[in-house]
This record gives structure tokens, sequence and C-alpha cells, in this order.
């Protein structure tokens, strides 16, 4: 049972606030009457234990309690068709907007003069008393975030912006509508119109978790929380902004009155209209209608204790699980911020004394094993953001197993960390440690649990195409061999993270009309196509089927080398690695990449599902596919070609019957010459009598033979 103290300010007479009975009744057995005043009581319940856990820091039930109050209110407004807009449930995000709009403030909202510099702050302090005499202060920290006007009509959250110019700020309405710290309604008993300001931001431990998820499914991490929290909230889908951890602390009035038409919105009233004479008073205020603030605001009678509670809370930095980039003095009384007034860009009466910034060294908050999309594992040391020659560094390589052991670096260490030639962040060394080891790579893929193996100091995930890690490459790289337009890299991506493609590239063969139109940026028509682009795809010459699965170290050359000499999958599948160094130009370490790749019980198992006639289909063995066009020509290439790769261009000319070496020889019929060509490749060309050709002089030469082109 919760303390009676604790619940002095609960909501009388409701039984969802103390020990809260959540063995409810089916939905299907109450009526409309009886779920409106249940969902009534249950939305009083949930925004109370909302106040007391994001605002008190002193929650009253379970967080399992909570989830069941919380979830039997969604079923009833769900079955009962009673959402509002304010209710707690409406968090999850509203749809998305093609851009966010712009609105003007309330009142400005000005920036912050600072410096990292004593003498500056106390200059601050004189000159204020010079002009109004001696004065309180009125110390917070200076949040590392964004900062938002929030604004509340007859106690009903209205709207947010951003700070932009000041003047007016983009319209983030919706995505602060998801913020569980931000309350749809207030509490007690506030102005009818009331804007205030606060600062947005993620807190630490969620950003280091947040990160590591993005680092994990190869996406580049956020560099700092606070720009995680400014590309969260500016996002264009709501529901994006919901699933990310932000947070809001509240620490100034605006504005306040009977209506916004009656307000005075001069800089500086604050909260005067709202008969509230200091910055303290309300600073007291703000929690009482239930709104966020910072426990560490304090109270200085003079300059000197506000200097002094800037080094202690520098000294304490490191502790609190926000970032913080230093202290704001605010002058206490209000009518002497009026008195004081403001420039055209900041206030007169507010003064930040910064904290110098981070050194080189830095935490280890977290190692996390990456899974490249060719299954290389690379563990990247997390790190508290620091500033590294002007940059932010929160994030470091720690390349493999053999420099993690000779660095020493484990969880928690202090690091110093450098820039390679200025650019890519490396951990130098280990200053100071708290472990007795070092991190340790996994045995298992952390994305799909396959066995890890060892190539040299280098780990790879033995999951191959079946791991969900290298699923969106291999997506993306087979529609790119197969030429299958409408799916590019973001679109692989979209497929894998909405459960489209959630096994192999096999599943591209069971996208339906229905699945893709109801995608973001899909409609009827562009999922037409894409359907007919699979469907034109089907039983693809071998060459490139094997091209496109990704077996390592077989691009298009090796793959058509493959298919020329084994003919048919099966005969492929069924050789050995003797068998495949019989193919010109495989070696040794080609062949047993092969055969390692063929032998994978998950590969295997996705060339079968491609080799379903529902789907890819059996490939065609090169005898049934080559044309004979140009069959009596070898064509070398060196140099680039705009639009090509060399890869492309080879298989060109294979393709209708020709021959395309790496080297020039004495059977060679033409050297064809790019940009930045290689002398040695010419100079064999002069030795055999081999005549050049420009890339325009070898399409027209295909053209004569009849070979199309589209360039």
């Amino acid at each position: 049972m919760a303390d009676a103290d604790v619940l002095e300010d609960a909501p009388e007479d409701n039984p969802y606030i103390r020990d809260p009975d959540t063995d409810f009744a089916p939905v299907d057995d109450i009526d409309e009457d009886d779920a409106e005043e249940q969902v009534e009581l249950l939305r009083e319940a949930v925004r109370y234990h909302d106040y007391r856990y994001y605002v008190e820091n002193d929650p009253v039930i379970s967080d399992y309690a909570y989830d069941q109050l919380f979830e039997r209110l969604q079923q009833l407004e769900d079955a009962f068709g009673l959402q509002t807009e304010d209710s707690p449930t409406q968090r999850v995000g509203g749809e998305p907007v093609e851009e966010l709009g712009t609105v003007d403030h309330v009142a400005p909202m000005l920036s912050i003069d600072s410096s990292g510099e004593e003498a500056d702050v106390r200059e601050f302090a004189d000159r204020v008393e010079r002009e109004v005499g001696e004065t309180d202060f009125v110390c917070e920290p200076k949040f590392d975030g964004l900062s938002v006007e929030v604004v509340y009509e007859e106690g009903r959250y209205l709207r947010a912006a951003t700070r932009g110019d000041g003047e007016t700020g983009e319209d983030v309405t919706e995505n602060v509508r998801t913020i569980e710290s931000v309350p749809q309604r207030l509490r007690g008993d506030p102005p009818d119109f009331l804007a205030v300001r606060g600062e947005v931001y993620i807190p630490r431990d969620a950003f280091q978790e947040y990160n590591a998820e993005r680092v994990e499914r190869g996406e580049e991490p956020f560099a700092n929380p606070r720009n995680a929290a400014a590309g969260t909230l500016r996002q264009l889908d709501p529901s994006v902004t919901a699933e990310r951890p932000l947070d809001c602390f509240f620490y100034d009035i605006l504005a306040a009155g009977e209506s916004r038409d009656a307000i005075e919105t001069g800089p500086s009233r604050g909260g005067l209209d709202a008969g509230l004479d200091t910055h303290w008073a309300e600073h007291e205020a703000l929690p009482d209608w239930g709104l966020k603030v910072n426990e560490r605001t304090e109270l200085a009678d003079d300059v000197q204790a506000a200097i002094e509670f800037r080094h202690d809370l520098a000294d304490v930095r490191e502790d609190l699980n926000y970032e913080i980039d230093g202290v704001v003095l605010k002058v206490d009384n209000r009518q002497t911020c009026v008195n004081l007034g403001v420039t055209s860009r900041h206030y007169r009466w507010a003064y930040a004394y910064k904290f110098p910034p981070r050194a080189e060294v830095t935490k280890v908050t977290d190692v996390v094993v990456q899974v490249g999309r060719t299954g290389r594992l690379t563990p990247v040391a997390l790190l508290e953001p620091v500033e590294v020659g002007g940059v932010t560094v929160s994030r470091a390589s720690l390349h493999n197993q053999e420099e993690i052991a000779e660095l020493g670096v484990d969880v928690g260490d202090e690091v110093r960390v450098e820039r390679a030639g200025d650019v890519i962040p490396y951990v130098d060394e280990v200053v100071e440690s708290h472990t007795a080891g070092y991190f340790e790579m996994p045995d298992e893929c952390p994305r799909c649990g396959s066995d890890v193996e060892y190539d040299g100091p280098i780990a790879y995930c033995t999951g191959g195409l079946a791991c969900p890690a290298q699923l969106v490459r291999a997506v993306g790289y087979f529609a790119d061999v197969l030429d299958i337009e409408g799916i590019g890299e973001e679109a692989a991506k979209q497929f894998v993270e909405e459960g489209l493609v959630e096994e192999d590239v096999a599943d591209l063969y069971e996208l339906t009309e229905e699945d893709l139109a109801e995608l973001e940026g899909w409609g009827e028509k562009s999922a037409q196509n894409l359907l007919a682009e699979l469907d034109a795809a089907r039983h693809p010459p071998l060459g490139e089927f094997l091209a496109a699965i990704g077996i390592p170290e077989v691009g298009p050359t090796v793959a058509h080398d493959l298919a020329e000499h084994f003919e048919t999958l099966d005969a492929l599948l069924s050789a050995d690695e003797s068998d495949l160094r019989e193919v010109e130009g495989i070696g040794e370490v080609v062949a047993g990449h092969v055969r390692e790749f063929l032998d994978n019980e998950r590969n295997r198992r996705v060339i079968e599902r491609l080799r379903d006639e529902d789907r890819l289909g059996e490939p065609e063995s090169p005898s049934e596919v080559r044309g004979d066009e140009v069959e009596d020509l070898t064509v070398v290439f060196t140099g680039s070609v705009e639009g090509w790769t060399r890869d492309d261009l080879q298989d060109l000319v294979v393709r209708h019957g020709g021959d395309a070496p790496s080297s020039v020889s004495g059977n060679t019929n033409y050297l064809v010459v790019g940009d930045n060509p290689g002398e040695r490749k010419r100079e064999d060309a002069d030795r055999h009598d081999v005549p050049e050709l420009s890339p325009d002089e070898f399409f027209e030469l295909l053209d004569e033979r009849g070979v199309s082109v589209d360039r």
C-alpha cells in the first residue's frame, strides 16, 4: 500500500489510484455507460500516475499495474469509440505530415549570452547591480537539448513549437504530444492561457541504448543526445517520434493570462500575469500544474553563491542522466527582469556560465558488435560524447579482437580518443581501467545466432543470406544484379523493417500489391510496376543468379566463369574444391569461399527457395541464353566508362558470345580504353598489335553486330 502522505493529492474515490484492482471484466460484458464511466476514471488515474512518475519522480504503483490500467483504457476507447485528443492513449503519434509548418510564438524566445570565464559572469552581475541594485539569482542547469514553446488553453495541451528564430518556430505539436513527461492536461489551478518554455532531451542512458541498437542494425549512431533529440523532434511521422525516448524539463513561463488576446506579450514578463513575481515562484508553480522541473535548480543570494553552484554542478556533471553544458543564472525578480529588458538577440537578465569542453579522455559506455553487409563483425565502442579536434565523437571502431586485447579495453574504462588523419576516431589507450580483463567477441552472431568464424583476426557471421543484418544488403544487391528496377537501398531497408522480407531474398516473390501499396511512399501503380519487374526477372542466366546471391569473392565475371564451366546449378552445388579450382582464374581462396558458402545450410535453403517455380525458378544454363553476335571477339577493358562498371562491360560481351578476359594477349581483338587507363594494358596491346577502341567506338561496334545497348 502506498503511503497516505504520498497520496494526499490523489483524486478522491478513484479505485485506480490506491492498489488498483486490474482484474477487469471482459469488454464485451459491459455497456457503453459503464465504459464511459470507467474510461474517465482510468484517464484521471493514468494522468495522476504520469505526474507521480515523471514530475515527482515518486511512482505509487508498479510498472506492471500501470501497464494494465493503460491497456484497459486503450481497449475501452477502441471498443466504444471513446478516443479524445487529450487522452493519455493518444501519445502514440498521429498521421505523418508532409512538412513541418511554422507558428508565431506567444512571446519572443530569445537566446542567452554566455561565457566559460568567471570574470565575464562577474561582469554580468556587476552590470545588473549597477542598474537595479542587489539581486538574487535562480541557478539552473543549462540543458543541452532543444528549446520548445508549449502552449495550454483552459488546462489542455494546445500546441508546441521549436525556438526557431525566436519569433517563429517549427510546428511540432504532434511530436511533442508523444512525450510522456508533457501533460495533455494540466493539474491544479493554472492560468486559462499558459505558454511555457522547456527543453526536450534524451536521457543519457536511453541515448546509449538507442545508439547501440542503431549500430547493431548497421546504422550510423547519433553524435550526441542533442542531435538525437533535435532529429527526433523534427520527424515528419509522429509515430517515429513516439518510439524514441524523449523527455522534457520546463523552466520558464513565457506568458500567462485569461486568453491569448488578453496577455501582455512583452518579453520578460513571464509569470507576472499569473501572479508570480519571481522565477523561483514559477519554478515551484510549474510542478503544481503537472509540468516537470529540474530538481537541481537553486536560489542564490549573490553571484559568488551562483559561481559556487556552477562549480559544484560541474563536479557531478558526469553522474547526471542528462547532458548539460553549463549553468544559467537568472535574475529572480520578474519586474526587475522587465526593467533590465532585452537586446535584439538575448535577455539582459540572464547569463550562462558554461563548462569547458570535455577533453579527449572519455568513458566507454558500451561495446556493441556491428554485423556488416558482408557478415563481418566489427566491435564498436560507444563513448560519452567528447570533443576531439573540434568534432563531437560518440563512437570509435575497435576493429577486431586482437586490437581489443592489445588495448585491454572494456566497458566502463576511461580511454583517450584521437582521430586518425583528423577524420576517423579511434581509441588510442586506456587511461584508467575499471575491469580485470577486456571485452570478448561473441561466439554467435548477435543478429541471427549463427556461429562466428575467423579469417585471421577478422570475425564473420556464418549465417549468410539468412542473417537479418545482411538481409538489406542482400536484397539490394540481388535486385541490382538481376536489374529489378524499384528496389534500391531505401526500398530494401523498408521491406526488411516492415517485415515483408523477413527470412531471405526469396521473400521478394511473396510480395503482393496490397503489401506494397500500404507502405509509405508506395501506391498502386508503383506496386504493380515492381511486381512486373520481379516477374520479368524469373529464370535468369545462371551466371547472373550466382552473382546475385552474393557469394564472397564472386562478382559477375567469376560468376560467369563458374556458369560456363559447370553449365547447371546442380553441377556447381555438387562440385568439390578441386573441381572449382579447375575453373580458370579461381584459386584456392576463392574456391574455399564458394564451397563454404554453398555448404552452409541456411544458404542452401535460400537457394532452394529461389529455385521454386513460384519464385525465381531454375536459372538458365549459359548455352540456353548466350547470344552469338560477338562470338568471334575477345575484348579487354582498361580505364573507366561512365555509367558502367568493369564487370558490367565484361558481362555484356560474354552474354553475346564473346570473351572478356582481364589481360591482353595475342588472342585479343580490341582493347577498349576509357578514362584514366592503365599503362600496362596499353603497352601489352602495342606489343601484340591490338587495336584500341574508345567506349563510343566499342558501342558502335556492338550496334553493328546487332547488339542494342541502352546508354
